[in-house]
């Protein structure tokens, strides 16, 4: 989460600055819904934890030396060497660079964790409706942020991009702290319905930001407290998860030893 808002400051992301988040935190939801079932974390010979993470760092020097300004200009004149490459470049690095991890990175592997808990769940008998159902509280608040950022006459993810992305990132560590909670405790497969405890804010984030239709563009709520509300509440709900895990890894210890 701060490590996106820190390459999406000194990349010039701006808005983008969120769907860098979302690069980095789907793959991160999958692979933990994908040890849910397959009791096992199997990390490819290029993940995310080690080659993305020390990807991240030589960015950050890259970006030291020749200057945040390379990320926003044109792909094909950051990289002449794709120059010839329709579409591609025309739109800003920082733009190239996401659209490129997209597609070599994050669907191929959110495919492999679909196709490994597919087996698993073929080898089980068990049902994978039940188990995509899984990640319904994730597709939740991504599609609630992204309709309130839609109907916001503030414009949140230009105007408070840092807010937004901390806000569903603690949300967002609930949901995966909850999932881990679940895979320790051994809870039956299926929907926790208990996650979507850290999605109350945003009906009514909604709810305010067309409030705003109705009254010439301007919400019921300042945006801005909302949104803040929204960010500590997130933050309340996630330190509740983190909790919770360290007290179910102690229980589990504990009975291991004895």
């Amino acid at each position: 989460m701060f490590e996106a808002l820190a390459f999406g400051s000194s990349a010039m992301c701006g808005r983008d600055a969120f769907w860098f988040w979302v690069i980095s935190a789907v793959p991160f939801y999958f692979a933990t819904w994908e040890s849910y079932f397959t009791n096992t974390l199997v990390l490819p010979v290029v993940n995310g934890p080690t080659e993305g993470l020390m990807l991240i760092y030589v960015s950050h020097f890259f970006t030291a030396l020749v200057g945040s300004e390379w990320w926003a200009q044109p792909f094909g004149k950051s990289m002449p060497l794709v120059s010839w490459v329709p579409f591609l470049n025309e739109i800003p690095t920082n733009k190239a660079v996401l659209l490129l991890m997209v597609v070599f990175a994050v669907i191929p592997t959110v495919y492999c964790n679909i196709n490994n808990v597919h087996k698993v769940v073929q080898a089980t008998k068990g049902s994978m409706p039940r188990a995509l159902a899984m990640l319904y509280p994730f597709v939740v608040l991504l599609g609630g942020v992204l309709l309130w950022d839609y109907l916001s006459p503030s414009n949140l993810m230009k105007n408070y991009p840092h807010l937004v992305v901390v806000g569903t990132g603690l949300a967002f560590g609930f949901l995966v702290g909850r999932l881990i909670l679940a895979h320790l405790c051994d809870e039956p497969k299926g929907l926790k319905t208990n996650m979507c405890m850290s999605l109350l804010c945003l009906p009514f984030a909604v709810a305010n930001a067309l409030t705003a239709r109705l009254n010439d563009g301007v919400p019921m709520v300042d945006e801005f407290w909302v949104l803040l509300a929204y960010t500590a509440y997130s933050g309340i709900t996630s330190a509740l998860a983190i909790q919770m895990d360290m007290i179910c890894s102690f229980v589990e210890l504990y009975l291991e030893n004895f």
